[in-house]
């Protein structure tokens, strides 16, 4: 690379990635195959609009990879083209949630999102985000006592405040979600339900996690997380008379975008098909096993691990109660000086700021890529237990 100074940073941040240990959630590591279709010929390519509908020539080879790309998304979550259609072209998971609430409900309108404490995202209604801005987000949590959503008390705040759309989903929401209760609930007030699997979408293709496709009116996951390719997203719609699909796809384009990044949909067709090979179910089992470990671990060091443990990738750890005083930002700081990459997080009914919370949040996609195992997990809750209580 000519440029020394970016050639510099890039070898710096492949010597930090090599070295720490990354227990980001939200992060995983890409195969050599994946980054090479992301750098590949087709980052130079301009393809406004969809396959066989382009607003520029040259596009023949563009329309066989975006084909391609959606065939290889259904076949991976077992899905008749008949009646899902499949976006590839959304450029990341806030985008494409907004893509689908504007393809449903109007400016303004209420839907309800899950509590960004709670374990919800930004792009499900929270006041910062544009989702928040252009709608009125109906928040919901988790129960008190026990950190678990309740479908009862769920139900009585929809038909209470009859929102048009519900987002299920999560970002630091560690156990099994309900789809069909969600389903019954958006029956019961005639609400679109929208499933946000970003986080769970490689565990769902894995057969670990249940899938919401069954429930739902549209999916959407990134596929930079548990689905181990590069950042994008899905957006997965129902074929049916309300032609769901076709506002979904205009929304996309012309709506919120130009022209698609076709050197990432060519990276994404390459993790789909990794994703159906044997050897992915056998790591999301690994994944969600080390999870499970890892909690188990540092619960046996005295640590709360909130809802007592995990059905996913990820774990909430509060780090701020039961005596130790440490905050979210102090943990994420000190183990990052150690090599261990988390990040703060807030935890159900949290007293203190985003900014500065009560937790911390961990999750074992990326490290059991790189190959760790359960007995790995032990010996990184006992480094973890012992920088945070130094």
């Amino acid at each position: 690379m000519k440029d020394t100074d970016i050639y510099k940073l890039i070898e710096k941040e492949e010597a930090r990635q090599k070295e720490g240990v990354n227990l980001i959630a939200s992060e995983n590591y890409v195969s050599d195959d994946v980054r090479e279709a992301l750098g590949s010929v087709f980052t130079n390519k301009y393809a406004e609009g969809y396959p066989n509908a382009r607003y520029y020539g040259g596009n023949d080879v563009v329309d066989e990879v975006e084909t391609l790309c959606q065939k290889r998304a259904l076949d991976l979550f077992d899905l008749d083209s008949q009646e899902w259609h499949m976006n590839v072209q959304a450029l990341s998971g806030t985008p494409a949630n907004i893509a689908v609430y504007a393809s449903v409900i109007d400016i303004g309108d209420s839907f309800m999102g899950m509590n960004l404490s709670d374990g919800g995202h930004l792009s499900h209604g929270h006041k910062v985000s544009f989702t928040g801005k252009a709608w009125k987000q109906i928040p919901y949590g988790v129960a008190c006592d026990t950190e678990l959503i309740d479908y009862e008390a769920l139900l009585q705040q929809a038909q209470e405040t009859r929102p048009k759309l519900i987002t299920a989903g999560f970002t630091a929401y560690p156990r099994v979600i309900d789809w069909e209760a969600f389903k019954n609930i958006a029956d019961s007030v005639d609400a679109h339900l929208h499933v946000d699997m970003s986080h769970i979408g490689g565990l769902v293709a894995g057969g670990v996690y249940p899938s919401p496709f069954e429930y739902a009116d549209t999916v959407m996951t990134t596929t930079h997380k548990t689905l181990r390719g590069p950042r994008s997203a899905l957006i997965f719609s129902r074929i049916d008379d309300r032609k769901l699909h076709e506002r979904v796809d205009k929304m996309v384009f012309p709506g919120l975008q130009g022209g698609p990044h076709v050197n990432q949909i060519a990276a994404v067709a390459v993790a789909l098909k990794e994703a159906q090979d044997v050897s992915f179910k056998k790591y999301t089992q690994q994944v969600v096993g080390n999870a499970q470990a890892l909690g188990d671990a540092l619960g046996e060091h005295g640590w709360r691990i909130v809802t007592g443990g995990t059905d996913t990738h990820l774990l909430l750890v509060d780090v701020w109660n039961d005596g130790k005083g440490i905050t979210g930002r102090d943990a994420e700081e000190r183990l990052e000086q150690a090599g261990i990459i988390v990040n703060k997080n807030t935890i159900p009914f949290d007293t203190r700021t985003p900014f500065n919370p009560s937790g911390i949040r961990l999750g074992t996609a990326a490290e059991t890529t790189r190959g760790k195992t359960e007995d790995d997990m032990k010996d990184i809750a006992q480094k973890i237990d012992a920088v945070l209580r130094a």
